[in-house]
């Protein structure tokens, strides 16, 4: 129980910022109170002295004083549900701004290791679901908790025996209502789960829509949506079974109390106790109390809703970044682009990717990485780009090791060119200027010019204002990884990385693209892993791995003369046939 308040007010703690509106919201609530108790209390004179007695002139005034009362209590509930929601609407904002600025914080260990898909759940979906925390459960409290307590106080002042009579029930409504809510948290949670996995299931299936039609597989997305659709929705479905169960129990046990109260009020008015209109605006001021009682404890749905939904949220949010600036982190102001990597150890689990690893790049040196699938080249680039930290040895850029420089600096003076050529659903000029959002439009047509990128863009219906689709999807492979080119280009980071950037394109293309790739290496310390070794046979050095080690080191011609692994690599890809 204790968690489950933390957890709750760790929520409603996001509201703090806004508490001058809830403030206001909570002064309305009285009004909305004091219209419920006051529509009690003229029940009395109403039946006293209208009814019974005749009297004319409160017959005349009776209609000016309901429609009265009722503007009041509109005008309050306004404010007071306008200014509430508000004020929850605020907070959810914060807490989604929240939870993207620290999941962009995160290591990449941390999104190797888990679907984007359920990431995205727990930032729209689970935070939506907590939402009803501000917008229905800070509502209700604030408005139903004032009137329950108007209510019952103008009740125990009436007549405070009959009072406690219509409270036994209150007891057999709370544990039923306490068990409910805990099974509605636990199905909730997991409802929750299943709606990251469904999320999965769009995000990869709508990102792989041309493999997805190539194999002709969409029966077999359908059927995989359906089956995880169909376990979100038995989990909804038991949720929704208990939390339908709340209202007819309440009800029930609601009536046995308006029962107790009219058995024992009618004998107190025939023993003349008390008065008809007493009696009759004590039962109104309890069944208007039942009311709030019966909302209040449908709060406690929401709140294991939301609870259960808060609980994966701040589990991202919980998450530390394995990757962190060091206290003392400078910035790297100014780069040569001398790269060392001195006797570098790293594994992503037990088994080491690269071991005992070193090597120099001098500025403006031109240094490739070949071998084996598995021998470590792509780690090498994610320990210069500090997306992980060695277990053993040093990265250093210009001698800093980069463990002592803030992350945005060092990546300022990095440009990767991926095989993976991720270009968002935006402007092809947006796309290059990824990076460098404060070039202007000439830097952006030089840089595609740079890329051999001008030509095409020319074509295109809208030119650099051309929308070019979720992942360029618009575009061709050689035509996206020209544009991943001019976005290096643009950048101008003095070490450039190329992660196999001609490895899925067709000879024509690959030809165009390493056109443009001269272009960008120019004056630049550039790395270089790639399968095709037709591609990297100019560079200064070649390094040979295998198992995480460099086995051979040198330029083209001299690897070949060794006969060793390279040459054994090059005359598979070539079948013996001479460079």
């Amino acid at each position: 129980m204790s968690r489950e308040r933390n957890i709750y007010l760790r929520i409603v703690s996001y509201a703090a910022p806004y508490k001058w509106i809830i403030a206001l919201s909570m002064v309305a609530s009285l009004g909305v109170a004091a219209s419920n108790a006051l529509i009690a209390y003229i029940v009395k004179p109403f039946v006293d002295d209208l009814i019974i007695a005749g009297d004319l002139g409160l017959a005349q005034l009776i209609p000016f004083l309901v429609v009265g009362i009722t503007a009041f209590k509109g005008i309050s509930d306004y404010v007071q549900e306008y200014c509430i929601r508000i004020a929850g609407q605020r907070a959810i904002q914060d807490i989604r701004n929240q939870v993207f600025d620290h999941t962009m914080r995160l290591s990449m260990r941390y999104y190797v290791t888990r679907s984007s898909g359920n990431l995205m759940s727990r930032i729209l979906n689970d935070i939506s679901v907590m939402q009803s925390v501000f917008a229905e459960v800070l509502v209700t409290l604030l408005r139903e908790s004032v009137t329950f307590v108007a209510l019952i106080g103008y009740a125990l002042y009436l007549d405070w025996k009959m009072t406690l009579f219509a409270f036994i029930v209150v007891p057999a409504v709370a544990l039923p209502a306490a068990a409910i809510g805990r099974q509605i948290k636990k199905y909730s949670r997991r409802g929750q789960a299943a709606m990251g996995d469904l999320t999965s299931v769009l995000e990869q299936s709508f990102s792989g829509i041309k493999v997805v039609k190539s194999f002709g597989c969409e029966e077999q997305e359908t059927k995989k949506f359906s089956k995880v659709n169909a376990g979100y929705f038995s989990f909804i479905r038991k949720t929704i079974r208990y939390s339908a169960a709340t209202s007819p129990l309440l009800e029930i046990l609601s009536s046995i109390g308006v029962a107790f109260i009219l058995w024992y009020g009618l004998n107190r008015v025939l023993m003349g106790d008390i008065s008809q209109g007493e009696m009759f605006s004590l039962l109104t001021a309890i069944v208007l109390l039942y009311k709030p009682l019966k909302k209040l404890a449908k709060v406690n749905n929401e709140i294991q809703k939301a609870t259960g939904a808060a609980e994966r949220v701040f589990e991202v949010l919980d998450k530390a970044p394995e990757i962190v600036d060091a206290p003392d982190a400078v910035d790297l102001l100014e780069c040569q682009g001398r790269v060392t990597f001195e006797h570098v150890t790293f594994a992503y689990e037990q088994e080491p990717v690269l071991v005992d690893f070193s090597v120099t790049a001098a500025p403006g040196e031109v240094i490739a990485l070949v071998g084996p699938s598995g021998a470590g080249k792509s780690t090498f680039i994610g320990l210069l780009n500090r997306y992980y930290d060695p277990q053993q040895g040093r990265v250093l850029i210009d001698g800093n090791d980069v463990r002592s420089l803030t992350q945005k600096s060092l990546h300022q003076h990095l440009a990767l060119v991926d095989q993976e050529t991720f270009l968002f659903n935006d402007t092809l000029a947006n796309n290059i200027r990824y990076g460098s959002p404060d070039a202007d439009m000439e830097a952006v047509k030089e840089a595609a010019e740079k890329a051999y990128a001008t030509e095409f863009i020319k074509e295109l219906p809208e030119g650099y204002d051309t929308m070019i689709g979720n992942r360029g999807v618009r575009l061709s492979g050689g035509q996206r990884q020209r544009i991943c080119i001019a976005r290096a280009i643009l950048r101008g980071a003095p070490i450039l990385l190329l992660d196999e950037a001609t490895s899925a394109l067709d000879t024509e293309s690959e030809a165009m693209v390493q056109r443009a790739l001269i272009n960008l290496m120019k004056n630049r310390t550039t790395f270089v892993i790639a399968h095709r070794l037709s591609t990297i046979m100019h560079a200064d050095r070649i390094l040979v791995l295998d198992h995480g080690r460099t086995v051979e080191e040198g330029p083209h011609h001299e690897l070949l003369r060794k006969q060793g692994l390279y040459a054994r690599l090059y005359d598979a890809q070539f079948k013996g046939e001479d460079e």
